[in-house]
Order: structure tokens, then sequence, then C-alpha cells
């Protein structure tokens, strides 16, 4: 359906989440217990004879469990790799493991196998899962020119031959402009692939500065076929690259399109909205344009008040620029309640592991100490740090600033050289990484 990749979870998060997760299964390795080469035999002939979900996720749970000996069992199974004595299965919690372990040289021998079987079956959905898997991973780990040169390989496949997958064209018209092909008529396999390999090309381009190729990949493909999903990479393309003006105009055009698309069903053109509004949001607050990005998130509210992310959002944003501090407070603490509630509800839940959100704990921080509260600012903000996954160089800014406030200048010296130390490659987070450094450089001279 029209747009349905822009806004589902990609491929590679959700089959390796899929994939991960603690289920009962067949488990093939025993943790601890050094392998010799008749046990690593049998336990590859087992691999090959995997069959369904549930086992293949317990085999990637035993080998992701005890990393050494799946590191043995990586080592021993890869001559068996390149002589394509491996199944689709084998090839794939192979694949998998390494990629665990953050070795994707490994893990791409592996998934070649498991595109060569899914290429000679014709299988749209094995092929998919075997070149995005890797296509994602290299992704995620920001290894982008891999990513990149798979998206390539991919869309170039011809898997209409009797030995695919066959590379018949290059990225390139006759006039040397980078061009994505129309696949022949009967490629129906690589016709689908294409559309979902489509935005991680222009995705990883772009993330490795490349951003006119970028954006004349995407025109190119406007002006063979005006899209909305390629309206939307061309809005992604500017924002990354810093045209933040010219992005929001491509997103509120997005929005407008959508809405106005008689093929697509109610409920889905709603989806569809709040994806784009909420986007265009953090453009909107990148442009200082707080009344615009505060009519989208009200827009949101309206729509999905239980959903504790946009209350967050909105008081964050408020908060950030000095404007409705109580309200701000209010919204703020009105999603730490409504998350709280969320997770009671989950399955799994554990009271004595449970923790709030590190986003939302900043959030609540930085309204207290705009507002001057400056001791409890900085006790949300200490248990927003405390969180592994919110090791993130704008916490630690705003706590080397509540620290500052209360004269801890060595507290928040530690708090900014962390926020250096965790900031990623992003755009957003280099600005602020300059900005932190500033701020270090001016305490360290005012001694």
């Amino acid at each position: 359906m029209l747009l349905t990749r822009i806004t589902e979870k990609t491929m590679a998060r959700r089959q390796l989440g899929m994939l991960c997760v603690a289920l009962v299964g067949v488990l093939l390795t025993t943790a601890g217990a050094h392998a010799d080469a008749e046990a690593l035999k049998k336990e590859v002939t087992q691999l090959n004879v995997l069959t369904g979900a549930e086992s293949i996720r317990g085999a990637l749970q035993g080998l992701t469990s005890d990393k050494k000996h799946a590191k043995e069992l990586l080592e021993y199974a890869l001559p068996l790799a390149k002589k394509k004595e491996l199944h689709y299965n084998a090839a794939l919690v192979l694949a998998m493991a390494a990629a665990d372990l953050k070795d994707m040289k490994t893990a791409e021998a592996y998934f070649r196998v498991c595109m060569d079987r899914a290429a000679k079956l014709q299988s749209y959905s094995k092929l998919k899962q075997a070149y995005e898997l890797p296509i994602e991973l290299y992704y995620e780990y920001k290894q982008y020119d891999e990513s990149a040169r798979l998206c390539k390989e991919a869309l170039e496949l011809d898997t209409n031959r009797e030995n695919p997958p066959i590379v018949i064209a290059t990225m390139e018209n006759r006039n040397g402009e980078v061009d994505f092909r129309e696949p022949q008529e009967g490629f129906d396999v690589a016709k689908r692939l294409n559309r979902d390999v489509i935005e991680f090309y222009v995705k990883a381009t772009a993330k490795q500065g490349k951003y006119d190729q970028a954006l004349k990949l995407v025109d190119n493909l406007l002006k063979r076929k005006s899209d909305l999903f390629d309206l939307y990479l061309r809005g992604w393309v500017l924002k990354e690259a810093g045209k933040l003006a010219d992005a929001a105009k491509v997103y509120e055009e997005v929005i407008n399109q959508v809405s106005k698309d008689r093929r697509l069903e109610d409920e889905d053109k709603e989806q569809y909205i709040e994806r784009f509004r909420y986007e265009v949001t953090n453009v909107y607050v990148d442009l200082k344009n707080i009344d615009r990005a505060t009519e989208h998130l009200q827009y949101l509210l309206k729509k999905r008040p239980n959903d504790p992310v946009f209350y967050n959002d909105l008081g964050y944003i408020w908060a950030d620029n000095d404007v409705k501090l109580a309200e701000a407070e209010k919204l703020i603490r009105k999603a730490i309640e409504l998350d709280r509630e969320k997770r009671k509800k989950r399955p799994k839940f554990d009271p004595k592991e449970d923790r709030d959100n590190g986003a939302y704990l900043d959030s609540l921080g930085w309204v207290l100490y705009k507002q001057k509260n400056y001791k409890e600012a900085k006790d949300w903000l200490s248990k927003a740090v405390a969180d592994k996954t919110s090791q993130h160089i704008e916490i630690y800014d705003h706590l080397g600033d509540v620290h500052l406030a209360l004269g801890e200048r060595d507290a928040a010296m530690k708090a900014w050289q962390k926020g250096i130390e965790v900031a990623s490659d992003s755009r957003r987070d280099q600005e602020r990484k300059a900005i932190v450094e500033k701020k270090l450089q001016k305490l360290m001279g005012s001694k």
C-alpha cells in the first residue's frame, strides 16, 4: 500500500528483534563449553535441519548467550559457507550471531549464502530478508558506505535469470547521472525488493555527507514518477543536510497531499498524517519556529491523548524555549505518569527492574532548572544519566548546567566531558558538542 514502507519499522530491526527475543526453542549450544571439531560439525548439521521460527530463535538465543562458543562455531562453519554447504536457516542464524558480535564481515559471508539460496528459489520474502538485514545492520552500526554498497547491489539484481543473482546494470544513465533503473517486465521480485531498499540507499548516501548525491537520487525518482514516498525522502535528506526551511516545506507538502489522497483509507491517511506532523515538529524546533511546532504537537495530543511522547515533547520544547514553564512541567509530569501506567500493563512487568524513561526524566530536570529549582533538577537529571539507554550529550549538557548553577564546577566539567564522549556523529549532536566544548573552555579559562 502507498507509503507503507515509510511508516513501518524497518525490516532489519523487526527481524533482529524477532530473532533475538528469549523464546522457548532448540538451544544448540552449551554455555561455557569448549566445543571440539566433532561437536562443532554435529552442531552445524543440526543447524542445517532447522525449520520453523521457534527453532531459529532458540538456536540464535543459544549462540548470543555464549559469545565464546559463537566465535568458535562461526570460524568452523565459515569454510562451509564459502563452499555453499549451509542451508538458508543455518546461514541466517550464523549471520545474525556474527552481527551480534559486530563482526559484519563474517556476518555478510553468511548472509551471502542466504542471498544465493533465496535467489535460486526465487523467494521474495527470503531475498528481501537476506539483503535488508545486513543493509540495516551496516546502517545501524554506522557503516554507511557498506550499507549503500549492498543497497546498490540489491537494486541491480536480475532475479529472472537461470542462475541469479546477476548484476545487469549500473546506477548511471547515459548522461552519467545517478539514476534508478526501472526493472524490466517480469522482474517481479527485483521490483518489489527495490521499493524497500531505495530508502536505505538514499539515507546511507546522505549519512556519508553526500547530500547532493542523495538529493539527485531522489530527484531522479521524482522525475520518473511523482510519488509521496520519494517526496518524503527528499524532505528527510534536506533535513539531514541542514536545509531546514526547505525540509519543512516538503514535509508540509507531503502532509497536504496525503490528506487529499483518495486512494488511502481514512484510518491509514490519519496514521500517515500523524507520522509526518511529528517528524516536521523536529524541523520546526531546529528552526526555532516554536509556534508551528506547538500547533503540530497539540494536534497530535488531541488525536492521541494517552500517548506520553507528545506530552513530553511539547513540555520539553516549551521549557527549552522558556515558554509556559509551569504548564510545561505539568505536561512532562503527565508524560512520566502515562509512561509508568503503560509499563505496568506489560506482561513481563517487574517493579524491581522498572525504570522511568531517561528522556522524560531529562525533560523534567530541565524544566525545573528553567524555574531555578536547581536542587530538584539535579536529582532528576542524575537519575536520567543513570539509565544506560540515556547516555546522550544533551542530557549531560543539562546536568552540567545544573551543577554550575549550584556552584559545583568540577562536577559540571565532568558532566560536559562525558557528554562529549557519548556524542554521536549526527548533525544535531555535533552542533551540541560544539556548544559544550565552548562551555568547557570558558569554565577552564575562568579558573
